[in-house]
């Protein structure tokens, strides 16, 4: 039996779970980690008392992101499908969220930390989308960043794939507060500001504040992911994008 790429802590009498990505260095969110996470989130439901889920990394970094092996034309459909999985199982469970980022917090890193209530990096972290440097694109962050951000915000990160530090991610509002131990004041804020609250009380309350993103999520990303494998997934660059990659090798785009 493999092991487990995530580990859970309890905190806040029980009410508070902290997940932490294990898989260092990067912390990928491949296949077996998301079907960990996915567990994970299905257990969440028997849980009406949990009033705060707070992700994390193991090591000195978030996460990497998702993996860039099951982007491939022949591992995106079912990588597509379980990543974005992560996103509706969250939307449903509608607990508060809240990412203690250190180090890269980077494309499907980025996207995990992105969707959480709050964000709470270290002041020498990095965060970005670099998926439009392989010659792909991020679907959840495209539904996402601009909630966050902005449409210009997203489309800056999105189309640059430029990595933000974290005092500049700070001022652009991806990052909502600045701490030398993140995890250590994402449990204290956990603690002071839903601890005394009903757990389904909040679970009403996240519901109502995201209505629009999560309507977005469930009405969008289907069709993101039907551009991603049918359109983009079809051209040379985006294959060649990722070949490059793995390859360690300079692209070759065609322009097509």
């Amino acid at each position: 039996m493999r092991d487990a790429k995530i580990r859970t802590d309890e905190f806040l009498d029980g009410a508070g779970l902290l997940v932490t990505l294990e898989a260092p260095k990067g912390n990928v969110l491949d296949a077996a980690m998301m079907a960990d996470l996915a567990r994970l989130l299905d257990a969440a439901r028997a849980r009406p008392g949990l009033k705060a889920l707070c992700f994390t990394g193991a090591g000195d970094h978030f996460s990497f992101g998702a993996s860039v092996a099951e982007h491939v034309k022949e591992r995106a459909p079912a990588m597509l499908a379980a990543f974005h999985g992560l996103f509706i199982r969250l939307a449903n469970l509608a607990v508060p969220t809240i990412a203690a980022v250190r180090g890269r917090c980077l494309g499907g890193g980025l996207e995990l930390a992105a969707f959480c209530n709050r964000v709470i990096a270290h002041p020498a972290a990095l965060l970005g989308q670099p998926e439009i440097q392989l010659g792909v694109v991020p679907p959840v962050a495209a539904v996402l960043l601009p909630f966050r951000l902005g449409q210009g915000g997203a489309d800056d990160l999105i189309l640059s794939g430029r990595t933000v530090a974290a005092p500049d991610a700070f001022a652009l509002g991806l990052v909502d507060e600045l701490a030398d131990d993140p995890v250590a004041a994402a449990t204290a804020w956990a603690t002071r500001e839903l601890g005394p609250k009903s757990a389904s009380s909040l679970r009403y309350a996240v519901r109502a504040a995201r209505q629009g993103l999560y309507r977005a999520l469930r009405e969008e990303l289907p069709a993101l992911e039907r551009l991603y494998l049918d359109g983009l997934m079809d051209t040379h660059d985006a294959n060649e994008g990722l070949a490059a990659f793995l390859e360690k090798r300079p692209p070759r785009y065609t322009n097509a």
